[in-house]
């Protein structure tokens, strides 16, 4: 277990407004920072530009704000930091943990896995664009997540390995996500179970980059009234941040957190310093489950 102190991070995506599955991610990584005497930093993973928009920038850090869920340092821009992905990846490709790869998704749906060329790690001739892969080990992880306890996953070699660099010259989320969080000292990892699968794939990019775990904490994703996980893609409605007092009441109920009816009137700064006091993360629910509606006005 990390042994530092404590710091935690949200990291959206600006590819849309927040949306309510957002707010209950930003509000336990909120809380588990606070209640651990913590920091807590927020990053904004802009490293797609095709899929990205300032405007949904401007509207992320304007609903955070409206919600009193401030950065503890100054927010991080992953755009800013190419530099650091690029160094990273050469390190990786000096070691034999990295390696370029021309297969389309298509044909490793085909081969089951990487080309011969691929797995030759053979070198490519010069300006034929091509993705950076990250090469994984056969291996078996196990791993207490704070919520969800012992977690297993088996990684296969070749069939699972994860981009790291994308064809068009993007750096993708399984390096930046780790290269960021071994950088901020990011301690403890609260986000939604969607990504648990990945935790296998970044445990051995942290490996390879000779940086300690940090620990996870993984909370169920919230669901819309179809069972399907709220997100730009599902067409979450953006957060109303004309009443984040009551968001955030929504937000402690989606965790489990039972605010009592009095908070239903109370101010923003009210609402987190009650759920500040009363936080407890062992009554997170373990499993999806649907957008809670609005709390009744007493």
């Amino acid at each position: 277990m990390p042994t530092l102190p404590y710091r935690g991070r949200f990291a959206p995506s600006p590819t849309g407004p927040l949306h309510f599955g957002s707010l209950v991610t930003a509000l336990a990584s909120f809380l588990e920072a606070r209640t651990h005497n913590g920091r807590w930093l927020v990053r904004i993973e802009d490293l797609d530009p095709l899929r990205e928009s300032q405007t949904a920038t401007t509207q992320i850090l304007e609903s955070l704000d409206a919600h009193q869920l401030h950065s503890d340092e100054p927010i991080r821009f992953q755009s800013n930091r190419h530099e650091y992905y690029e160094a990273a990846i050469l390190r990786l490709q000096a070691q034999g943990n990295a390696y370029p790869c021309l297969c389309s998704r298509k044909q490793l749906k085909e081969n089951s896995g990487h080309t011969e060329s691929c797995q030759q790690r053979a070198p490519l001739p010069a300006g034929l664009p091509h993705a950076i892969r990250f090469a994984l080990e056969n291996e078996t992880f196990r791993w207490q997540d704070e919520l969800l306890g012992l977690q297993t996953l088996t990684i296969h070699a070749g069939a699972d390995d994860p981009v790291i660099k994308r064809k068009e010259g993007f750096y993708a989320y399984q390096l930046a996500v780790v290269v960021d969080d071994i950088d901020q000292g990011i301690s403890h990892v609260v986000r939604g179970s969607d990504l648990l699968d990945t935790t296998g794939q970044q445990q051995q990019i942290y490996r390879a980059l000779n940086a300690p775990l940090p620990s996870w904490l993984h909370i169920p994703v919230i669901l819309n009234e179809q069972g399907q996980k709220l997100s730009k893609q599902t067409h979450a409605p953006a957060l109303d941040d004309s009443q984040p007092a009551r968001n955030l009441i929504r937000a402690l109920a989606a965790l489990g957190q039972q605010p009592p009816p009095q908070l239903h009137n109370a101010s923003v700064t009210t609402v987190l310093e009650w759920a500040t006091l009363n936080w407890q993360p062992l009554l997170i629910p373990r499993h999806p489950h649907p957008e809670q509606p609005h709390p009744e006005q007493p």
